[in-house]
């Protein structure tokens, strides 16, 4: 028998033998990757202060609020929110924060001083989810207008460094960088998506304040973000629209997408065709598979099902000339119940 037949033999045998069980390792390797999947992501929205025409329809009866657009935002994409309370201690973030499996900064008009409020909360969130991620939890935060806003803000340690832009009610196509595709955010983003967003007047602008590349390096978070397209406003002033953070999962849209899917009043030119219909699911699809790489869960069902939003009634704010079509309304007392059984 020659050795090269006798080799041949010996390699036949060798993957006889090899290759079921090589065939086994990879499947089962894809079944526990999809069985990590977690497939009931709840995510945590940030309450804000009473908006000033809520308050002037309702004096001083509510604390906080959440537009109802947003909820409907991560439901539409497969998730459950849970409201994370303004004016809390440290200790009711952190244990929030290991419930729920992402946070989302909802776009508002409320100022970044004001004692116990937004600002401060999103502060000490960014700090725990920075945390959180250190330790290998992958746990994303995702930022809409004024919460892309406190993105860059809480990673300047409050240095307030946002320009003053005039971009109210300003559709736009993304003005993309040219390393764009090099994200998270946009990387498996499909063509047609990238396409609507490059070429349609899709994402809608609503927002006074913004941030530069000049701001952005004006307070040395240049090297911390990456700036992933551009806009300019209506005065021509050049304006970061989407960024992410280049070591942890945390995103900043200064555009609002889910008014394109959610809000209808009249006078604000929002985009709400078929084409700025895909493109802002993408951005709600894209965030709620983010959370799904967590696994935080509530100790209980029974805390869990007390924890969601849907223990609060939601207002059809529309007929009061709001520009939001509901809102969730939150008294201070709202908040009490569950710190109590909570212990925090």
């Amino acid at each position: 028998m020659s050795r090269i037949f006798l080799s041949f033999l010996i390699m036949c045998f060798t993957m006889s033998v090899l290759l079921p069980i090589l065939l086994t390792a990879f499947v089962f390797t894809v079944e526990r990757t999809e069985a990590e999947s977690n497939n009931r992501p709840i995510i945590g929205i940030l309450t804000q202060e009473i908006h000033y025409k809520l308050n002037e329809k309702f004096p001083n009866q509510y604390h906080s609020y959440i537009a109802a657009s947003y909820v409907k935002f991560v439901e539409g994409a497969g998730a459950r929110p849970v409201p994370i309370w303004i004016g809390r201690n440290d200790s009711y973030y952190e244990d929030i924060l290991s419930k729920v499996n992402g946070v989302l900064w909802p776009g508002g008009s409320t100022y970044f001083f004001q004692k116990e409020g937004y600002a401060d909360a999103g502060v000490v969130i960014y700090r725990i989810a920075k945390e959180i991620n250190a330790r290998g939890e992958y746990f994303p935060i995702f930022g809409i207008c004024l919460g892309f806003e406190l993105l860059t803000y809480a990673a300047a340690n409050r240095v307030e460094h946002r320009s003053n832009c005039s971009s109210k009610n300003q559709p736009l196509p993304l003005e993309f960088t040219d390393d764009f595709r090099e994200s998270n955010l946009f990387k498996n983003a499909p063509p047609d998506v990238l396409g609507i967003l490059a070429e349609e007047y899709v994402t809608a602008n609503y927002h006074r304040y913004c941030v530069t590349r000049k701001d952005l390096h004006r307070v040395n978070l240049t090297d911390e973000f990456h700036v992933l397209s551009l806009n300019r406003d209506r005065e021509g002033l050049e304006f970061i629209s989407t960024l992410e953070h280049r070591q942890f999962p945390f995103y900043g849209l200064q555009f609002h997408p889910e008014k394109n899917l959610y809000e209808w009043v009249t006078g604000k030119n929002i985009p709400h065709g078929t084409s700025a219909t895909v493109a802002s699911q993408y951005f709600a699809n894209f965030f709620v598979n983010e959370t799904r790489k967590n696994s935080h869960e509530f100790r209980t069902k029974e805390e869990e099902e007390r924890s969601l939003i849907y223990n609060y009634p939601v207002t059809y704010t529309a007929l009061w000339n709001s520009s939001f079509q509901q809102c969730y309304m939150f008294k201070k007392s709202d908040r009490n119940s569950l710190l109590i059984e909570n212990d925090v």
